[in-house]
């Protein structure tokens, strides 16, 4: 486990920066947003991260109170790592840090990764901004895959790959440039789901409100 760096100046952003500022810190919290994650997993989807780094901020996160990491029971028997409360606290941060980088965001270069859950928080955003109508479970589904989002959840999860566990309160169909649009700040999902953009099923609060703003 590495030494804690500091600014060492008496500023509570300075201070949150010697704990979250290190490269790919704050990507591995967007990771486990998604729930309990383990390592191969986590891997996977930070491509370009070395293991030893991974290893290294897993370690750092885990000292510093932002995450934990059990075992989990027979037969999946496999260490996976969570967010605490305090990691789960960055969620606000990420979200703001991604409304401050919709300018930056700029054409999808040939060497730029995608995985369809790194939309999750734009939607989740777009959908909080715009107070749809309230909390629920959304399905999204894209060329690129599926995930879904629990929009006003407290705690737990804040969205998860695949399929929504059991029946969302709605489903959203879209394709890729229109998620890269609201990411950018170009759309919002309302006006996404006006123009036909998104399709919107289901007979959930949240689906009803989509379709009738």
């Amino acid at each position: 486990m590495s030494p804690r760096r500091s600014y060492d100046q008496y500023c509570s952003a300075a201070r949150a920066l010697d704990t979250v500022g290190d490269r790919w810190t704050l990507l591995i919290v967007r990771e486990l947003l998604a729930g309990p994650r383990r390592y191969t997993d986590l891997h996977a989807d930070l491509p370009g991260v070395s293991t030893d780094v991974l290893a290294s901020r897993l370690k750092d996160m885990e000292r510093d109170g932002l995450t934990t990491r059990r075992r989990l029971p027979p037969p999946g028997a496999a260490y996976v790592y969570e967010l605490t409360g305090r990691g789960r606290e960055l969620l606000p941060v990420l979200q703001a840090l991604g409304k401050w980088g919709e300018g930056e965001l700029g054409e999808r270069r040939p060497t730029d990764a995608l995985r369809a859950h790194w939309f999750a928080l734009p939607l989740l955003r777009g959908l909080d901004d715009e107070a749809a109508g309230g909390a629920g479970l959304v399905e999204v589904r894209l060329d690129e895959g599926v995930f879904h989002l629990y929009v006003g959840a407290e705690d737990g999860p804040v969205y998860g790959d695949g399929p929504a566990p059991g029946e969302p309160d709605v489903r959203l169909v879209l394709d890729a440039d229109t998620c890269t649009a609201i990411a950018q700040g170009g759309s919002g999902v309302l006006d996404a789901v006006r123009a036909g953009r998104i399709e919107v099923s289901g007979d959930g609060t949240l689906a009803k409100a989509l379709r009738e703003a």
